[in-house]
């Protein structure tokens, strides 16, 4: 499938960016901070309003799980990696190798890497969640500013205030 499967297409200001989210009839086929949003819209399609409301609760520390049906788009590898990541919890994290490790691949740390970057539902697979061997930030295609708020943020739900991590 393709962009030209995408039946909706919005954007949601958070306080991080403005995300773009596109909808095909399965599901969210993509959700990714972008800098020059056009503002097209069809906030009537289902997926993406149940979305919308679902990240106002994330961001008010509401939520700490998504709910929306997703279109994945991706190699087998990526699928699996995507569905590890979607496994690690709240405020938690795991390391590319441990991630590798979970999916019977301890082999592929790089290639869980690659996944990772190539998440295009970013937040509902929690590739923010996915830290170096050494505990420190390394990279998030939204950039480790983004990264290391999403953590704190998450720190915040689960424990009432937000922490600074790292």
């Amino acid at each position: 499938m393709m962009d030209e499967d995408i039946v909706a297409k919005t954007y949601y200001d958070t306080p991080i960016g403005t995300l773009e989210i596109k909808a095909s009839e399965l599901g969210i086929r993509s959700l990714c901070f972008i800098d020059y949003p056009t503002y097209e819209q069809n906030p009537t399609q289902e997926n993406l309003l149940a979305l919308i409301e679902q990240l106002d609760e994330y961001f008010q520390g509401k939520r700490s799980r998504f709910n929306v049906f997703l279109d994945f788009q991706g190699t087998e590898f990526q699928r699996r990696v995507w569905r590890e990541l979607m496994e690690i919890p709240l405020g938690g994290t795991k390391t590319y190798l441990e991630v590798a490790k979970e999916i019977k691949s301890p082999k592929a740390v790089r290639a869980v890497g690659s996944a990772c970057g190539s998440n295009k539902l970013w937040l509902l697979v929690p590739c923010h969640r996915v830290i170096g061997s050494d505990g420190k930030l390394t990279g998030y295609a939204g950039g480790l500013k983004r990264k290391r708020w999403l953590l704190e943020h998450e720190w915040g739900i689960l424990y009432g205030k937000q922490k600074t991590l790292f």
